[in-house]
């Protein structure tokens, strides 16, 4: 058995590898794009991620299995691993903890307009007043996509006493169901965007979305750029009865220099580093990985087996 992995991980997992598996470790797109070629295992994460996607699209007839630490799959070639058969397990979990903190942070942060606080200090500012104001004990969070993230999210928040919603497909839990939260949307301040990126979820905030926001209410995305309508939210953020967006991913990525977006007024923006703010992503990763090497040895079901027909 052949396999392809990240030389990052290399000093994490080659101890702890059976010995007949034959590996091959990259450290630049075009040697893992030739190393897949006669490969049974892949783990080619790279970023971005389309240099990922284009490692898969040059593996061999060999193929069986394709490991990811990241848990969003949008730039994965979902259709060319279904067509061949290749099972694909993602990193749902590996960064949850650290993406679920800075959706509380981006809540404080517009809670209590931390952002402003900074500014002050750059210009040596000693303001005699408070720039945000509010106390999170009796608002209300709708968490969009309540997975482990959401499920995470939703616990720290109830922590500083939020009123906390999730929504999920089926409404399973308490939850709200998929067609069911959009009319419910102007009873909450806290509107977290936390569910898996597939088409269904595309554009999923637009206009008539942010319009019904409540007075003041927040909008805070952890998940995926495209997830929002970017003229509409530019729209809202200038116009609307929204207080503002704390948004760690957007859309482009990376955010060009001279995007509309960087001078909206209120739009707080992360860089996407959510799921890079930890230290111990690749030792999750690479025991994750380890684990569901030992269970695809022996025929077992893996963790994190990805439906390549819903996306996630």
């Amino acid at each position: 058995m052949r396999a392809v992995l990240p030389a990052i991980a290399r000093p994490l997992l080659e101890p702890k590898l059976p010995n007949e598996l034959e590996v091959s470790w990259f450290a630049k797109p075009a040697e893992a794009n030739a190393m897949i070629a006669d490969a049974d295992v892949a783990w080619v994460d790279m970023q971005p991620t389309s240099l990922t996607a284009d490692a898969i699209r040059a593996a061999g007839p060999t193929l069986r299995w394709v490991s990811t630490l990241y848990a969003g799959l949008d730039a994965f070639p979902l259709d060319l691993l279904r067509e061949r058969g290749i099972t694909l397990t993602n990193g749902a979990g590996v960064t949850a903890v650290a993406v679920a903190e800075y959706a509380v942070l981006g809540v404080l942060a517009a809670a209590k307009r931390f952002d402003e606080v900074v500014r002050m200090r750059d210009r040596r500012e000693w303001p005699w007043d408070a720039p945000g104001k509010i106390e999170l004990p009796g608002t209300r969070a709708l968490i969009v996509g309540y997975g482990t993230i959401g499920r995470l999210i939703g616990e720290r928040l109830r922590a500083f006493g939020v009123e906390v919603t999730g929504v999920t497909r089926s409404g399973r839990d308490g939850t709200l169901a998929a067609d069911g939260w959009r009319d419910r949307i102007g009873d909450y301040d806290w509107l977290i965007l936390a569910a898996p990126s597939t088409e269904a979820t595309k554009t999923l905030i637009g206009a008539r979305e942010l319009a019904a926001m409540k007075p003041g209410a927040w909008l805070i995305n952890i998940a995926r750029g495209d997830m929002i309508d970017g003229d509409a939210l530019l729209a809202a953020l200038a116009d609307g009865p929204m207080a503002g967006a704390f948004l760690d991913p957007t859309e482009p990525e990376p955010l060009p220099h001279d995007h509309p977006l960087w001078a909206a007024p209120n739009a707080l923006i992360s860089m996407h580093l959510s799921g890079r703010s930890q230290t111990g992503m690749f030792a999750r990763a690479a025991a994750l990985f380890l684990d569901n090497l030992h269970a695809f040895r022996l025929g077992r079901p893996m963790r994190n087996v990805v439906d390549l027909h819903a996306g996630y």
